[in-house]
């Protein structure tokens, strides 16, 4: 473990930084929890599982709630966080806030920040207390992609195409991504969608967004989960093992697509580099991944773009049978996906490391546990990416 020292405000400097607590709140069908009921139920479970008193939480994370997320959740939990992080760039913003927290533990701003998140996504559109969207909006920049009917889904749909032509790779492959997905999810009790699935299924369903069918688009639940991180001091005092943020990225690249320069490459290019780099790791020495899967053609095209496979090799690397086992818990398109999805792939990666996987638990050759993970997160349609190296030792 590092040595900490002071600087003479009497700061800690490069610290350490560990993940001590992690939770889910009861997610799929969840009726008649309210979102701030959700996020306080998650931070409730996050806290019991580190060990840790509250008094030690300094710092919190959140969005997608409120007028203010922060202080309205805080005030919702009882904290009175003395550093806060409301970023919020889509599915990839709890990676970029762990990006965040980590360095403010590591500088002494904080001590130990509590990530937290939930939505009542599907339970509202069920009771109509909201209508689904098909885009963001029409203000700002997208104003000039609206009329023409660039929806979100259509835009990821236009980049697996441009994939597809470039280099090759076909709907038998991309549908691979979901059948893989749900057989994860069979073996995880608390996925949303456990019935396996086949090729034929995926290609075979209702046409959504050219070439996405429906098993290619996520679900839509409810739920939500928190993670604790600390400094390395409080880590004698936890109730179980902790991970280590070993090494962190961030990128935006574009709002409009006239402005996104290569369809077949995602932002993840950068983060998952950046992110590699200060963890001292390759990908190749990474035991699993997990990765926003809002649609099939994010998990290929991320893949190849953190550096597993070459890029436009993604179609054939997910057709392997013995490849990098990815989206352990079967991911958005099958176990839980109710808005912003970054933290659960945090969450789920803490699990794999620490052996705790209610399902399918990943182990080495020798039958060791995974020593590394790395969680990646992606933001509007390819539009920001964050990119967390997480490890045991």
């Amino acid at each position: 473990m590092l040595t900490t020292s002071r600087n003479r405000a009497g700061r800690h400097t490069g610290r350490r930084v560990a993940v001590v607590g992690i939770s889910l709140s009861d997610c799929g069908r969840v009726d008649e929890a309210t979102p701030y009921a959700l996020h306080a139920q998650a931070a409730r479970r996050a806290l019991a599982d580190s060990g840790l008193d509250r008094s030690v939480i300094d710092g919190l994370a959140s969005a997608g709630l409120g007028t203010l997320a922060p202080v309205e959740v805080a005030e919702y939990l009882g904290l009175r966080p003395r550093w806060v992080d409301a970023t919020a760039v889509g599915g990839a913003t709890w990676e970029v806030m762990a990006a965040h927290a980590a360095d403010a533990i590591a500088a002494g701003h904080a001590n130990a920040v509590l990530l937290v998140y939930g939505s009542t996504a599907r339970a509202d559109i069920k009771a109509r207390r909201r209508t689904s969207n098909l885009s963001f909006g029409a203000r700002g920049p997208l104003q000039f992609e609206a009329p023409h009917g660039h929806t979100l889904i259509a835009k990821y749909a236009m980049a697996a195409r441009r994939h597809m032509h470039e280099y090759g790779t076909t709907l038998e492959q991309l549908a691979e991504v979901a059948v893989q997905a749900r057989a994860n999810a069979a073996l995880n009790p608390e996925a949303m969608f456990r019935e396996p699935i086949t090729v034929d299924e995926v290609l075979d369903g209702p046409m959504i967004a050219d070439p996405f069918t429906k098993l290619h688009c996520c679900i839509r639940s409810d739920g939500g989960c928190a993670v604790l991180l600390a400094a390395e001091e409080y880590v004698p005092d936890t109730a179980k093992a902790p991970v280590w943020i070993l090494g962190t990225g961030e990128y935006v690249s574009h709002t409009t697509m006239s402005q996104w320069e290569d369809f077949t490459v995602s932002p993840a290019a950068v983060s998952g580099r950046l992110a590699f780099e200060r963890a001292g790791v390759r990908p190749e020495e990474v035991d699993l991944a997990e990765i926003y899967d809002a649609f099939t053609y994010m998990t290929l095209v991320t893949l190849e773009d953190l550096g597993f496979c070459a890029k436009g090799e993604g179609g054939p690397f997910v057709q392997e049978k013995d490849r990098l086992p990815v989206n352990t818990d079967g991911g958005g398109l099958s176990a839980c996906h109710p808005g912003m999805r970054g933290l659960f792939l945090l969450v789920e990666a803490v699990r794999q490391l620490r052996g705790e996987a209610p399902g399918l638990q990943v182990r080495r050759a020798d039958g060791s546990l995974p020593e590394l993970a790395v969680a990646s997160g992606t933001g509007g349609w390819f539009c920001s990416s964050g990119t967390v190296v997480l490890g045991r030792g």
